[in-house]
């Protein structure tokens, strides 16, 4: 079974400066972004104007190693000590659940485990040391 440990940085609006940079910086190639405007419900006039060009999820290339970088929803910016934090991506939907539910265990709940429409398993907890971990099923076979 193949599970990645992928650092994932968040930023208050600040996300497509900071590829920008990493891409001059580190020689990063941005292999996927999406927009928040660009995803599922922001047609139907419900999102906020200030969350559509905010960048929901991106994945940087940087040598063999992968970055993601992503914008918090205006009003929602990270608490300090979440502005990194860990994305465990696997194939596997219940190898991400055991994970997180592991990963609770004395823990805090940031996001309750659930099919969002980029992942079938999807949730954010952070653990009893304060680490943040995203536990990510990816919908491509790593």
């Amino acid at each position: 079974m193949s599970i990645h440990f992928v650092p994932f940085i968040q930023l208050d609006g600040r996300a497509k400066e900071a590829i920008d940079f990493y891409v001059e910086a580190l020689g990063a190639e941005v292999t996927f972004s999406q927009t928040f405007g660009a995803g599922p419900g922001a047609s139907d006039g419900s999102m906020p104007e200030a969350l559509k060009e905010r960048i929901a999820h991106s994945e940087l290339k940087i040598g063999e190693a992968q970055l993601m970088v992503s914008d918090s929803e205006p009003g929602k910016s990270p608490r300090e000590g979440d502005l990194l934090t860990v994305c465990i991506t696997t194939p596997d939907a219940e190898q991400a659940t055991r994970m997180y539910h592991a990963l609770r265990e004395g823990g805090e709940v940031i996001t309750p485990l659930s099919a969002f429409h980029f992942s079938p398993a999807y949730g954010v907890v952070k653990d009893k040391f304060g680490v943040t971990f995203q536990c990510f099923t990816s919908r491509r076979r790593s």
